[in-house]
């Protein structure tokens, strides 16, 4: 990254659900980073969450009607207008913000629109990935390559783009279809995207909302097959996009 740090424009949404943990570690790891703000959204916790993470330093957007991509969807509505980026990471201390600058670097210096961070060509904790976790990316990966010409091993939530771009994409969906609707609309729109390596670990405290148990893991990738299916039929009959969830205005 040239010239002053861009970090200073970055705005990171955590979306949390009971994740009181460890949500300050993740705060202040983040701050620790140099970035502009750290959102903090919770998706209706019923423990400490929103009390720790303001603790840390972060700010705090609710949303109470639960679904992922209804939490990532409000943080960014919530952006200001002072934060030229948007990041996303989870709030379990999985991801690292560590690599933060690896992922912002390439949006911030105009070589890429949309970068991802993959677990899948960085180092893992052992146990930090369930097998299901590593096939579906794979998996997905292999699809949008097909669809889209673009190459992608994983479904990440650790990633970054400009602002006002991702304001345009028309993201509707409201689930854990978020990340995979966000790669397939930069990926239709013609937008730059770039995968860079980053680490995984394994989560910080409390229980995963996904890979913790085998029916919340069907119906995760129940409604991330869904979401591809759905959206790849709508860009193949050339709709421009579904009505957005969240408002184009920023604060």
């Amino acid at each position: 990254m040239t010239g002053p740090n861009p970090l200073r424009r970055v705005t990171v949404v955590i979306p949390c659900l009971d994740e009181e943990e460890a949500i300050a570690a993740v705060v202040r790891e983040v701050l620790a980073e140099g970035v502009g703000e750290v959102l903090v959204v919770d998706n209706g916790s019923r423990d400490r969450t929103t009390e720790r993470a303001a603790a840390a330093g972060a700010r705090v957007v609710m949303e109470p009607v639960r679904g992922y991509g209804r939490a990532c969807a409000a943080g960014l509505a919530a952006v200001g207008a002072e934060s030229d980026i948007v990041c996303f990471l989870d709030g379990d201390g999985s991801d690292v913000p560590a690599f933060l600058p690896s992922v912002v670097a390439p949006v911030a210096d105009g070589v890429a629109d949309f970068v991802m961070g993959s677990r899948l060509r960085g180092r893992r904790e052992p146990g930090s990935m369930t097998p299901q976790q590593l096939v579906a990316g794979r998996i997905a990966g292999v699809l949008l390559r097909l669809t889209y010409g673009v190459r992608f091993t994983d479904m990440s939530p650790l990633r970054a783009m400009r602002t006002d771009r991702l304001l345009t994409l028309g993201m509707s969906e409201q689930t854990y279809g978020w990340n995979l609707e966000m790669q397939m609309r930069a990926a239709g729109a013609g937008l730059r995207c770039l995968e860079v390596p980053v680490d995984h670990r394994c989560r910080r405290g409390g229980q995963s909302k996904v890979s913790g148990n085998l029916a919340a893991g069907l119906s995760a990738a129940w409604k991330i097959s869904s979401t591809f299916i759905r959206l790849a039929r709508h860009q193949r009959a050339g709709r421009s996009s579904e009505p957005a969830v969240v408002p184009v205005a920023r604060r």
